[in-house]
This record gives structure tokens, C-alpha cells and sequence, in this order.
């Protein structure tokens, strides 16, 4: 078997032309670089050197006949090295993306527009799903980072700190004026048409199962796929909407929503990044998280 840290003791002192400079370039001692060589030379069953005052010669029968070939092998070997430790600093490759349409585009746009103008070179793949799908996906090697609403438990996943916070609260649009500044309690939205996140959502499971520690059994009127849907629908007086309050800010803003206050108030829940365990992520994945842990 070839032993390349012998050759590498081989190439060094026939650079250096001694035993004594090869010792201090190799942090080795100089018994230690002539063991070496003599090891070297009764392998391959020549003289390698020629040991004159000048220092240590390459024989014209051993040494010369084996240094351009050891040269390249050694280069080659360095380079590969190089071009290792280059992808541990180069974002490269394809990052795939899961989340549901509302985290796209509330919470991450900006930042998957911020990571691509700075990693040109890396493509972006985004998928788009509820979150339990999304989880799925992640676990089945579909995506490589998934963006989830909370709470959500799997011990098959690694779970990487909240992302952003979210607070559910129940909006409405100008019909429903006379209540604003209202002090409503959850019973009392059952009086009015409902509208709400599809029942096998995340969000949906959290907002019911406070509403049911508070007594309360919502039974909506209109669930939809979507907040940005639901919002239209809220804004057009077709009833009230139960939504995150960070999704309704532009409609806040303009007026065409306001925000009831209820009693009692929902809990604050959140986004959080998920990882699928046991893959190593690469440095385009690591300078991707490093965008969030910045936050």
C-alpha cells in the first residue's frame, strides 16, 4: 500500500535540498525525515538520494525518475483538498423550500429575495403546502428546510427556534363598524357570520382547542384554503375573520380592516424551521439559516 506521507517526506527534502530545512517545513524532526526516507528507499529498492556537502541530491537512478510523477500525484492531491474546503465555503447546489403560501409571502420573500441576490448560483426550489404536508415532505427527502406553523411535535425532524411570532386575532371590515372598539367575548362571535382556516391546518387545531378551554365551539360559516382569500372575503362584508394580525398589517393600514378586540384574547403562536435529521448541511444551507438566526 502506498504510504503518501512518506512520499510527501520525499518531495519535501528534494525541494529543499536538506534534511535539516525539509525537518522545519514538515514540523517533523530531522531523525525522523531521514527514517523516513530510508523507509522509502528500502520499499521501492533504490537510492533516492545522493548525500553531498551540498545537502541531499536526487540520484539519477531513483530520486529523478519518480519526482515529476510524485509532484503531480502530490499537486493533484492538493488540489482535490482545495476543491473540498472550497464547497465548505461556496453556496452552490439547490436549496428546496417548503412552506404554505401565507409564509411565502408574508415572512419569507423578502429574505429568499435577500439570500438570492447575495448566492446568485444556489436555486431556490419552493414548494408550497400546509404544514403538516410540508413536514411530510421534509421527512421523505422532498425539501431540505421547511418553514412550519406552530406548535407542531415530531421527533423525527430537528426543530431550529421560532422563526417569527404570530397572533390570531378576528378582524372585520367596514358592515361590521358598529363594532369596533367593542370589548366581544369568543361566545359572542357566534352571533355573526364566520370565517376560517380549513379544519386540517395547524392554525385552525391551535384556535380551536383555546377557544374550547374558554367554552366556546366555533362552527364557521365559510372556511377557506388561504388568509389572503379570506381577507377579500372579510374586506367584501361577508363576515368576520379570524386571520394573524401580521397578515392583515397593509389592510389595517388602508382601512379596509380593523381588528376586534376579544375577550379573552387568542394565544400567541409561531413559525418555526424545521430540518431533517441526520443530513449534513451543506454551506448554502447554513448561510440560508444564518439569514433567520440573525433575527
Amino acid at each position: 500500500m502506498v504510504n503518501l506521507e512518506l512520499y510527501k517526506v520525499f518531495y519535501t527534502v528534494a525541494k529543499c535540498g536538506s534534511l535539516t530545512k525539509a525537518s522545519q517545513e514538515l514540523f517533523i524532526s530531522q531523525p525522523a525525515v531521514s527514517q523516513a526516507i530510508k523507509q522509502l528507499e528500502g520499499q521501492l529498492g533504490v537510492t533516492l538520494f545522493n548525500r553531498t556537502h551540498k545537502g541531499m541530491e536526487l540520484s539519477a537512478s531513483g530520486g529523478k525518475l519518480i519526482f515529476a510523477q510524485v509532484e503531480e500525484a502530490l499537486l493533484k492531491l492538493e488540489d482535490a483538498e482545495s476543491k473540498l474546503s472550497e464547497l465548505k465555503t461556496t453556496a452552490t447546489g439547490t436549496i428546496r423550500i417548503g412552506a404554505t403560501d401565507s409564509i411565502f409571502s408574508h415572512v419569507l420573500a423578502e429574505k429568499i429575495a435577500q439570500y438570492n441576490e447575495k448566492y446568485p448560483a444556489v436555486k431556490l426550489e419552493l414548494i408550497s403546502s400546509t404544514s403538516p404536508y410540508t413536514l411530510s415532505q421534509l421527512k421523505e427527502g422532498r425539501c431540505d428546510i421547511a418553514f412550519i406553523n406552530l406548535p407542531m411535535d415530531d421527533n423525527d425532524v430537528r426543530f431550529y427556534g421560532t422563526v417569527t411570532h404570530l397572533s390570531d386575532v378576528f378582524v372585520a371590515g367596514n358592515k361590521y363598524e358598529s363594532l369596533r372598539g367593542q370589548e366581544i367575548h369568543l361566545k359572542k362571535l357566534q352571533e355573526f357570520p364566520l370565517l376560517m382556516i380549513e379544519e386540517n391546518t395547524v392554525a385552525r387545531h391551535a384556535i380551536d382547542a383555546y377557544a374550547e378551554v374558554a367554552g366556546v365551539r366555533f362552527d364557521p360559516d365559510i372556511e377557506v384554503a388561504n388568509w389572503d382569500f379570506m381577507k377579500k372575503l372579510v374586506v367584501k362584508g361577508m363576515g368576520i375573520g379570524c386571520i394573524p394580525r401580521e397578515y392583515c398589517l397593509q389592510e389595517f393600514e388602508s382601512g379596509e380592516l380593523f381588528e376586534l378586540t376579544t375577550v379573552p384574547a387568542l394565544p400567541v403562536r409561531g413559525i418555526g424551521i424545521a430540518i431533517a435529521k441526520h443530513v449534513s448541511l451543506s454551506f448554502a444551507m447554513k448561510e440560508f439559516l444564518a439569514m433567520f438566526n440573525k433575527n
